[in-house]
């Protein structure tokens, strides 16, 4: 058993929001609420006496605050294939360190997730880990945007959603077919929104910081034509569908639009746009460069607009490990991405909790039980609740920390030196502690 005292328990889904107890016992959560280790104190059936309490492991929260287990919808491991980078294990490690409890994992893997014995394989891996790791399959074969998937198998094998993420979708008739599909079988549908035939070189925006590199970049038509298309296919089809890493302003106000028309449309937004302009290329190099690239001041502040209204559903790292080497490279020849999942807590705290764009409670909903919604998660995962699954996050929000060294294999973050507040203290996942910070 485990016994957490003194914290000020934060749970967006119940409104919860005091200081109080919690008892943990075989994976759940058992009784909350007031100095649990009273003398002969009952609570929600189950009584606990002081010296009961020294006998369980303890941990005292005072001055931290104790929320659900962050849940990432969108992360890549790179194993199988490029495990040189990340690999299940390795990424499960920086998760934890994140508050992380539960990870969806993306398919753009070698070989990629279109079929069972790859499929398979990431979930033994998964199994293995100390937090929870769900797979997404690939929605086509090879991720080539020609055939579909046999989504229905791939979801009887364990898979949690679909998408080709890392690759955008060029055919409309093809997306149509697996928006058709996902809705017969109730999964949600990830969708990367990139035009490939507007960009001259992708992981900058088109624009002032593209023009003084001399580049030709990436505009956010690109992104828009596609974000545009997919609402209006699953207005027509009723498929739930994230719309991925969002990053333009136009894009938020289309998915505004969207959602008023009754569009089952989730979008997502990583810490680094929320956090970010496309001035950080100038300053950070390969380490700023991402797909879909930072944008403009203007395009960051409609994000922020997003977030605040409730337009943009979820925090999601997008978190894309490359070694050292690769990220040495000139731009042009330097892969997109960056990590994401160690500083992701800290990020929204600083840079969306601390300036009043949210509240704590509105950053955590963007990062708990809105993720676990979208993947059907929520009955167990993503709250805190007498029965809820003991996966939790505690930190202390006011406490500051420098990004120096991560527990992934990789280190490409254009954050390294940075001052943030809000630093991870435990990670606890089913029950038993995963992470000390």
């Amino acid at each position: 058993m485990l016994y957490i005292k003194n914290g000020r328990v934060l749970d967006p889904k119940t409104g919860t929001d005091g200081v109080m107890d919690l008892i943990v016992d075989q994976g759940r959560i058992v009784a909350m609420g007031a100095d649990l280790a009273g003398e002969g104190r009952p609570v929600s059936g189950t009584q606990m006496s002081a010296g009961d309490a020294s006998g369980l492991t303890v941990i005292d929260a005072d001055g931290m605050m104790v929320a659900p287990g962050l849940i990432d919808v969108h992360v890549h491991f790179r194993d199988p294939g490029f495990t040189y980078k990340e690999d299940i294990q390795s990424g499960a490690k920086a998760a934890a360190a994140g508050g992380f409890t539960t990870v969806i994992m993306m398919g753009n893997t070698r070989p990629p997730v279109d079929n069972v014995e790859t499929l398979e394989y990431v979930i033994r891996e998964g199994k293995k880990a100390a937090i929870h790791v769900l797979p997404c399959a690939n929605i086509s074969m090879g991720m080539k945007g020609q055939e579909l998937t046999d989504m229905e198998t791939l979801k009887a094998h364990g898979a949690v959603g679909f998408t080709d993420d890392g690759i955008p979708l060029m055919d409309a008739g093809l997306v149509k077919r697996a928006m058709d599909e996902a809705v017969r079988l109730h999964v949600p549908l990830s969708f990367h929104e990139e035009d490939r035939t507007l960009i001259a070189n992708n992981g900058v925006n088109r624009g002032a910081v593209s023009e003084a590199l001399g580049i030709g970049g990436s505009p956010a038509a690109a992104e828009d034509v596609l974000v545009a298309r997919d609402c209006m296919l699953a207005l027509h089809t009723g498929a739930v569908i994230d719309i991925q890493h969002i990053s333009s302003g136009t894009s938020v106000r289309m998915v505004e639009f969207a959602k008023q028309l009754g569009v089952p449309v989730v979008a997502e937004v990583t810490p680094h746009h929320f956090s970010l302009d496309e001035q950080a290329v100038l300053r950070h190099g390969a380490m700023a460069k991402m797909n879909p690239p930072l944008r403009t001041a203007q395009d960051r502040e409609e994000i922020l607009r997003g977030l605040r209204e409730g337009i943009i559903d979820i925090i999601a790292t997008d978190h894309a490990p490359h070694s050292a080497e690769e990220k040495a490279r000139p731009l042009l020849e330097a892969p997109s991405g960056i990590i994401g999942l160690e500083t992701s807590l800290a990020l929204g705290i600083t840079n969306l909790v601390r300036p009043g764009i949210l509240t704590m409670s509105q950053l955590l909903e963007k990062m708990t039980i809105h993720p676990a919604t979208l993947y059907h998660l929520e009955e167990k995962k993503g709250w805190i609740g007498v029965g809820a699954d003991a996966d939790l996050v505690i930190f202390r929000p006011e406490e500051t920390w420098t990004v120096e060294s991560f527990q992934s294999k990789s280190s490409n973050s254009p954050f390294v030196g940075e001052t943030l507040y809000g630093k991870v203290k435990y990670t606890i996942c089913g029950g038993e502690i995963v992470y000390r910070g």
